[in-house]
């Protein structure tokens, strides 16, 4: 997998403990800061679904089948 530069300023504490975390679990910090920012993302998309599904969930009761959708369009 291609990789690339991400440079980012933050505070001098956040990192010293992240240098530290990694270094007593044998991490690498790059690997480290991959992952969270991959599991943070799907996290904040779950919250989106779930927000969108709250949204509709009034309207759930005028739903109608999906396979009599498909025979009103003739698909």
């Amino acid at each position: 997998m291609e990789k690339v530069t991400f440079a980012v300023k933050i505070n001098p504490k956040i990192k010293q403990k992240l240098k530290k975390f990694c270094t007593e679990h044998g991490l690498k910090q790059g690997y480290f800061v991959e992952k969270a920012l991959e599991e943070k993302i799907a996290q904040m998309e779950r919250m989106e679904d779930i927000f969108e599904f709250k949204k509709l969930e009034s309207q759930e009761a005028h739903a109608i089948d999906f396979e009599e959708y498909l025979k009103k369009r003739s698909v």
